[in-house]
């Protein structure tokens, strides 16, 4: 059995995203005070959209605060299915309008072509990164680290910052921050909602196979703290 995250239940939504978002806030500002600058590595996907809303609304010094992504789909920033876009529509906004923001998205046509000038991109960042919101799919991915990818064992044991990726469950390329990365921060989150992704963590505590279930990788291990938030 793996060992147990901190585990957080919720009976609603709403409560969940307004005691998180008090954290994460909390915990920006402490960084600012204690370093002078932020870094908050963000997720994708329709989960922690009402989260970054009522996060953005937190009175910190925002403008201090660096914020990327945990991965990207390579489509262009004004794509549907682009990361980028829903960050900057739903986080970027209100009080959180100054963060300074960088996509993992380049000009190149490829995420392999593109991987070098992603991670220069984020050479200005403070590392280790102070807040880390992960999501997770039905299948155990986390990031863009996929099971079907071919790219998995590279991405889980490379030290570069950031790997291409091509699922064959998911559609899209894919650039994401590689292991060594997500755990190189003082805190991650794990944001999960409803049932069936309850289910799926717990599955995730009865193995150690990552090769199944990449978001192991996270919970299975003792660098990094890991919280988990959930409600149904």
């Amino acid at each position: 059995m793996i060992k147990e995250t901190v585990f957080k239940a919720f009976d609603n939504k709403a409560t969940l995203e307004r005691q998180l978002a008090e954290r994460i806030g909390d915990q920006l500002q402490e960084a600012v005070d204690a370093r002078g600058q932020a870094s908050l590595v963000v997720s994708g996907g329709s989960t922690p959209l009402a989260l970054f809303e009522t996060l953005s609304q937190r009175g910190i010094d925002w403008n201090k605060v660096h914020i990327t992504l945990a991965d990207e789909r390579w489509v262009e920033n004004e794509h549907a299915d682009s990361n980028e876009k829903s960050v900057k529509r739903h986080l970027l906004i209100n009080k959180a309008a100054s963060a300074k923001f960088q996509g993992l998205k380049n000009m190149f046509s490829t995420p392999e072509q593109g991987t070098a000038m992603a991670a220069e991109q984020l050479a200005h960042f403070s590392r280790p990164f102070d807040v880390v919101i992960l999501g997770m799919g039905n299948d155990g991915h986390t990031c863009s680290w996929f099971p079907c990818s071919a790219e998995l064992t590279q991405t889980l044991t490379t030290d570069d910052l950031c790997v291409a990726v091509n699922p064959t469950t998911a559609p899209n390329a894919r650039l994401s921050l590689s292991k060594s990365a997500i755990l190189a921060s003082r805190q991650i989150y794990l944001h999960i909602v409803g049932e069936d992704k309850l289910s799926v963590y717990r599955q995730a505590l009865t193995s150690k196979a990552v090769d199944e279930m990449p978001i192991r990788a996270v919970l299975d291990q003792h660098r990094t703290p890991v919280d988990v938030y959930w409600s149904a």
